[in-house]
């Protein structure tokens, strides 16, 4: 019953954990170790308070026997079992934490576990980090879209300077990294994973297993970074991960490893979108493996072809690495036509017939060569054997199992068809966009072009306009033969333009000094005239007035 729970089963709980943290160290041990699924088992009975006791209470138990300084988590001073005791109870405590995430509710992560999760993550014994990797795949599950919050974490994990650390953390790698590059696609740029720091941490990750003794975490490494692919851009992985996977596969000694890079080599070959780049490494692949100098380095790429088989489509493989491969016929490494000899029905398996009707007669070809000239004794009984193979292929092979083989191949086949597509569109929208920042770059040039000619055309002529109509007014007042009124309208403005004028022309130009001189002469003369007559016509009209007056008081 929850009532049961809250007043009999939580005070018991509460008072056997303070006991243990006071007094037993052994049974503190157990505790951390059953406390995630203690905690979630009466989490439904819990009240608040009694939720933030059991949550403060973890809390204790993963910094117990450590103490933080300067942002680093130290070891105290306390005998070597003791050590011991409470590293086991932080390893626990490492090891429920994602039950602890759950019984908080993710959503609270920030505000009350991250310190304590960093601080596990941190922490300076070794068991108890390898733990937290191990377990970090879950943690970032639980958090959804808030899985931004434990990005310092990861990286911290990638670059720990222990290989166990990193070899746990890359037991689930691909749903860690999946997870964490893939949740709040649509949220804010400080909502999401920063990808250069996550590239750079994988990076130094590879290289410090390639440094160590442990050639199997490398191989792990290797392996896992497979994939890449979901995560990160095509343009990252050629710079940064895919010449180093041709470096390995090409310079490492160590025959597993060789081989997990090769075949991660060809899963980012298979997903890069790029053509260019496809056939630079396939044809260096080519000419340093399968012509190399070395029969070591011919040996590996018939590696190379047998992974190819697998991740390419059969017309995809007979296009790039069929050809090369049966010109190690000619090899003089009888080790080399061995092996040569030994997938011979391989690979006619990727011929498709009737297309590929030339290479099955190359294939011929070759099986008759070694026929007719092999004179080593291992090498001639595996091409007699091999012959025989080649002969009962068609029959012995099962038709459902030839027809799944043929339904992957033709998969395998649209996939490829479909990143050429998009690799076309790609080019296109690019080419677009450069067309069109073409276009717009020249209409901007061409309104620059044209605001500085105008600019230089009203610079280079600011009065041509003032001094055309200046001219007509003085043409029209030197005719005369228009109305007193149009003259009296005009005089005034062209008096002022005149001025203007005559201040600015002086220095340029003497000819027009007389012509302004004579106009401003013949606008006083006809003004004084005019004045004269205006005076003479209002005596008249006052002699007329007074004249109609007397003639009209006399009639009276």
């Amino acid at each position: 019953d929850s009532d049961d729970r809250t007043r009999i089963i939580f005070p018991l709980v509460k008072a056997f954990c303070e006991k243990c943290f006071k007094a037993d160290d052994a049974v503190l041990a157990s505790l951390s170790y059953q406390y995630g699924k203690l905690c979630h088992g009466l989490s439904g009975s819990f009240t608040e308070e009694q939720r933030v006791w059991f949550l403060e209470f973890f809390k204790k138990l993963c910094i117990l026997g450590i103490h933080h300084e300067n942002g680093h988590c130290e070891n105290q001073a306390y005998p070597l079992e003791l050590e011991k005791k409470y590293e086991s109870v932080r390893k626990n405590c490492a090891y429920n934490f994602p039950a602890m995430v759950l019984f908080a509710d993710p959503k609270c992560f920030l505000s009350e576990l991250y310190s304590t999760f960093s601080s596990l993550c941190h922490d300076p014994e070794i068991s108890v980090r390898r733990t937290s990797a191990s377990g970090f795949h879950e943690v970032v599950q639980l958090l959804g879209p808030n899985v931004h919050y434990i990005h310092k974490e990861l990286i911290a994990l990638l670059q720990d300077d222990s290989l166990e650390v990193l070899d746990a953390l890359m037991n689930n790698l691909q749903e860690t990294l999946e997870l964490a590059t893939s949740r709040g696609e649509g949220a804010a740029s400080e909502n999401k994973v920063n990808i250069p720091d996550l590239i750079q941490a994988l990076t130094a990750a590879e290289q410090k297993a390639a440094t160590s003794l442990k050639w199997r975490i490398h191989e792990k490494v290797l392996q896992r970074y497979s994939c890449l692919p979901r995560v990160i851009s095509g343009d990252q992985i050629y710079f940064r991960f895919l010449q180093r996977m041709f470096t390995i596969t090409t310079t490492n000694n160590v025959l597993p490893v060789q081989r997990e890079s090769a075949r991660t080599l060809c899963v980012f070959l298979r997903y890069n979108r790029k053509q260019e780049q496809r056939q630079e490494i396939i044809s260096k692949l080519v000419e340093q493996l399968g012509q190399g100098r070395s029969y070591w380095n011919r040996l590996r790429y018939l590696d190379l072809c047998e992974i190819a088989m697998e991740i390419f489509s059969k017309s995809y493989f007979c296009k790039y690495f069929l050809i090369p491969a049966l010109e190690l016929v000619n090899d003089p490494v009888a080790n080399v036509r061995y092996k040569l000899c030994h997938m011979l029905p391989k690979l006619k398996s990727t011929i498709k017939l009737p297309s590929d009707k030339h290479l099955l007669q190359q294939l011929e070809f070759c099986v008759r060569k070694l026929l007719c000239r092999e004179k080593d004794k291992d090498v001639m009984a595996i091409v007699r054997k091999t012959v025989l193979e080649l002969d009962k292929m068609d029959i012995t092979e099962p038709y459902q199992k030839r027809h799944e083989k043929d339904l992957l191949d033709q998969k395998k086949e649209k996939e490829e068809n479909l990143l050429l597509e998009m690799e076309q569109l790609e080019r296109q929208q690019s080419e677009g966009k450069l067309t069109n920042e073409k276009h717009s770059d020249k209409k901007r040039k061409e309104i620059k072009k044209a605001k500085l000619a105008r600019s230089r055309s009203l610079s280079s002529h600011p009065t041509t306009p003032k001094m055309v109509n200046s001219d007509k007014t003085i043409k029209v007042k030197e005719s005369g033969n228009g109305p007193r009124s149009g003259k009296s309208a005009l005089l005034p403005i062209n008096d002022d333009i005149i001025r203007s004028h005559h201040f600015s022309a002086v220095s340029s130009s003497s000819s027009s000094v007389p012509v302004l001189i004579r106009s401003n002469t013949i606008s006083t003369v006809e003004h004084r005239s005019n004045s004269s007559k205006d005076t003479q016509s209002r005596k008249l009209t006052m002699q007329r007035k007074s004249s109609s007056f007397g003639m009209q008081a006399g009639r009276e």
